[in-house]
C-alpha cells in the first residue's frame, strides 16, 4: 500500500496547452484539478480500509472493505502517481533530477518505516523504484508509454514465473535500512521481481497513468473515456480469468497442483480456493501456469494487473466527472481532495501509527472510523491554508533544490500541478 509530493491546493486551473505535434509530450498545467486528488484521496482511504479491517468476517466471508478495496486501491495509488508524476514534471527545467530527488526521499522514509514493527506492507521503497525506472519514460512519446506498459503488464508476469524458481527466497518482511546494508542484493530482486508490489510489473501502472496525466483531465468528454474505458477493461478481464478457470479447468489445474507460495511455503490443495479469493503476496507460484490465469488481488498475474489498472482509471474519471457537478459535489470531493493532496504525509502517518499502541476500539470499523475522521478533518483543515503537506513541503523544496544545484544559477523552474 501506498505514494506523492504536493502543491498549493487552487482547484481553478488553467486549460493547458495542447501537445506538440508528434512528440506526445505533455503541455504546461498550473493549479490542482481537484478530481485527481480526490480519486488519490479514495484510493488511500481504501488502503486504509485493507490495512485495518481483516479480509475475512467471523463467519469466514470476504468483507466488504476487502471486496472493494484489496489490490484495487494500492493499484489506484500507483497508476496515480503516474498521472501525478506527468503533471509534476510537465515543466519543470530538470524533470529526472527531481524525480531522483523525491524518489530518494519517499525511498527513505520507506525504509525508516520499515524499522518499525507496522502490520503495512509498506509500498513506498518500491515508489521509490517505480519512480527511478520511470526516468527515462518522463518526457517519452505517448506510445513508447503504451508499449512499456503493456509489456510489464502482460509480458513481464510471464518471464517473471520463469526466473523467480532460479532467485533467492524474497524478502517477507517490509524493506529497512538493515536490509540496504545487509542484504542489498536480495532486497534489489524482492523490490523488483518477488516483493509485495515487484516494480518491473508495477512499472505499467506508472506508465498508464502517465498516458492518461498526457490527456486533457479538465474535459468532461475525457473524464467519461477513462471511466467507461477503464471499467470495461476491468470487466473483460475478470471475465476472461473467470473463464479460464472455471470453464476451461484452470482452477481444477491448480487444485491438483503441488504449489509453493514464495517466501511462505508450500499450499495445500484445500488452501487454494480461499487463496483465490483473498488474494497473494505480491506474486504467484510458480508450479503451474494456470496461476497467471487468476485475476486475484497481489497476485501481479496479467489479469489482475490488467482489471486493477481498469478499475484505477475508471475510478479516476468517475472522480473527475462527480468534481464538475459543482457546489452539490463539494461535500465528497471537498474532503477526499484534501487527503489526496497529501496522501505522503497521510499514508506515512497511518502506517506509523499502526505500529504504536495508539489504535484501540470494540470494532474493526471503529478501528476505521479512528484513522478516516481525523484525515479527513484535519486535511481539510490544513488546504484552507494553501500549503503543501508537511513531507510533500520537504520533498518538493528538496527536489527544487537538487534541480537548482544541477543548473547552477538557473531561474526556478515553474511550478506545475497536482502531484
Amino acid at each position: 500500500m501506498s505514494d506523492l509530493s504536493r502543491r498549493p491546493g487552487r482547484a481553478v486551473v488553467e486549460r493547458p496547452a495542447p501537445d506538440a505535434p508528434g512528440n506526445g509530450a505533455p503541455g504546461p498545467t498550473r493549479g490542482r484539478i481537484v478530481g485527481v486528488d480526490a480519486a488519490r484521496g479514495a484510493a488511500l482511504l481504501g488502503m486504509v480500509a485493507t490495512h485495518v479491517i481483516p479480509p475475512l468476517d467471523a463467519q469466514g466471508r470476504l468483507t466488504t472493505a476487502h471486496l472493494v478495496a484489496a489490490g484495487r486501491a494500492a493499484a489506484a495509488f500507483a497508476v496515480l502517481a503516474g498521472v501525478a508524476l506527468t503533471l509534476v514534471t510537465a515543466r519543470a527545467a530538470h524533470p529526472r533530477t527531481s524525480t531522483f530527488a523525491r524518489a530518494v526521499c519517499i525511498g527513505a522514509i520507506g525504509l525508516a518505516l520499515g524499522l518499525t514493527s507496522t502490520p503495512v506492507a509498506v509500498i513506498l521503497p518500491y515508489y521509490a523504484v517505480f519512480f527511478v525506472l520511470a526516468l527515462p519514460l518522463l518526457r517519452a512519446p505517448r506510445w513508447v508509454l503504451a508499449v512499456v506498459a503493456a509489456s510489464a503488464l502482460l509480458v513481464e508476469p510471464v518471464l517473471s514465473q520463469l526466473v523467480r524458481p532460479h532467485l533467492p527466497e524474497p524478502l517477507m518482511s517490509n524493506p529497512s535500512f538493515d536490509d540496504l546494508v545487509v542484504s542489498p542484493w536480495r532486497l534489489a530482486l524482492t523490490i523488483l521481481l518477488s516483493g509485495y508490489y515487484p516494480a518491473l510489473a508495477w512499472i505499467g501502472y506508472l506508465c498508464a497513468g502517465m498516458f492518461v496525466g498526457r490527456l486533457d483531465l479538465r474535459r468532461t468528454r475525457v473524464a467519461g473515456l477513462l471511466l467507461g474505458t477503464g471499467a470495461a477493461v476491468a470487466v473483460a478481464a475478470s471475465a476472461l480469468s473467470w473463464l479460464l478457470l472455471g470453464p476451461l479447468g484452470g482452477r481444477d489445474a491448480l487444485l491438483a497442483t503441488s504449489s509453493v507460495l514464495p517466501g511462505v511455503g508450500p499450499i495445500a490443495p484445500s488452501e487454494v480456493p480461499s487463496l483465490l479469493e483473498g488474494g497473494l503476496y505480491g506474486s504467484t507460484p510458480t508450479q503451474s501456469w494456470w496461476w497467471l490465469a487468476v485475476d486475484t488481488p497481489h497476485t501481479s498475474a496479467p489479469l489482475d494487473l490488467l482489471h486493477t489498472t481498469g478499475t484505477a482509471v475508471a475510478l479516476l474519471g468517475a472522480a473527475l466527472l462527480v468534481a464538475r457537478l459543482g457546489a452539490a459535489a463539494a461535500v465528497v470531493i471537498w474532503p477526499l481532495a484534501a487527503v489526496g493532496s497529501m496522501t505522503l504525509t497521510w499514508y506515512t502517518l497511518h502506517a506509523w501509527v499502526l505500529s504504536t499502541e495508539l489504535p484501540r476500539g470494540d470494532s474493526y470499523a471503529w478501528l476505521y472510523l479512528q484513522q478516516v475522521i481525523p484525515m479527513l478533518v484535519l486535511a481539510s483543515l490544513w488546504r484552507l491554508t494553501g500549503r503543501r503537506g508537511p513531507l510533500e513541503a520537504v520533498i518538493s523544496a528538496l527536489a527544487r533544490r537538487a534541480s537548482a544545484q544541477h543548473s547552477p544559477g538557473s531561474p526556478a523552474p515553474p511550478r506545475a500541478s497536482s502531484a
